[in-house]
């Protein structure tokens, strides 16, 4: 059995963009449109945790614009990853769209070269980001650093840090419960909020992340 397909919503108010996206998409062995929406309602509408992995959202949609229905499929449905298209390079729309859930900003410009790279880095729970936002990314950072705001050192708390730092080295969650004197029960809970904070899947993620945070030695 092949590695499954992931399933993608497709979300356009121009029929002509879609079927365009559509054939980039299908042509892929391991990415298939098994949805389609002109409007950002009919996205949140469309977009069930069941059937779709990833919704990919046009950002000027009526109805409802993709920042919008991102932000609502987001809350309906968390595990779906979410891809915003868009025609423009502005700043505020796309830290608009990372604050809507989205994990990606695709400009529709370089859409045929970025957006098969774009789908595979949002299941993989990595973020897409193009050169421009980057830039973006960095500036908002000096700038608030500059300022005096305090920056998030870590998205994870010191006592989740110290959790993925035991399950990198390979122990279960019995003796990670043992080691840090708490229920098994406590330790799923803590590893199910790790993961999706972290928008990751399993032990192999994390160890990764682990070992990229500098919490256990490659």
């Amino acid at each position: 059995m092949g590695t499954p397909k992931t399933r993608i919503l497709l979300a356009d108010d121009h029929a002509l963009v879609r079927h365009g996206l559509r054939l980039i998409l299908d042509a892929e062995p391991d990415l298939m449109v098994v949805a389609e929406a002109a409007d950002g309602a009919e996205a949140v509408e469309a977009a069930s945790a069941d059937d779709v992995d990833l919704a990919i959202l046009d950002i000027a949609m009526p109805r409802m614009t993709g920042i919008q229905a991102a932000r609502e499929i987001s809350r309906r449905s968390p595990g779906i990853r979410i891809l915003i298209l868009s025609m423009y390079d502005n700043e505020q729309y796309f830290f608009e769209s990372l604050k809507a859930g989205a994990s990606g900003y695709v400009l529709k410009s370089v859409a045929d070269r970025d957006l098969l790279e774009a789908c595979r880095a949002a299941m993989r729970g990595e973020p897409f980001l193009y050169p421009g936002a980057i830039t973006a990314l960095i500036r908002d950072y000096l700038q608030r650093v500059r300022q005096g705001e305090r920056v998030p050192e870590s998205i994870l708390t010191p006592r989740e840090e110290e959790i993925v730092k035991l399950i990198a080295e390979g122990n279960s969650a019995k003796e990670i419960a043992e080691t840090l004197v708490i229920s098994v029960k406590t330790v799923d809970r803590h590893r199910a909020n790790i993961l999706q904070k972290l928008g990751m899947r399993d032990r192999l993620d994390l160890t990764r992340y682990a070992i990229r945070a500098g919490l256990v030695e490659p």
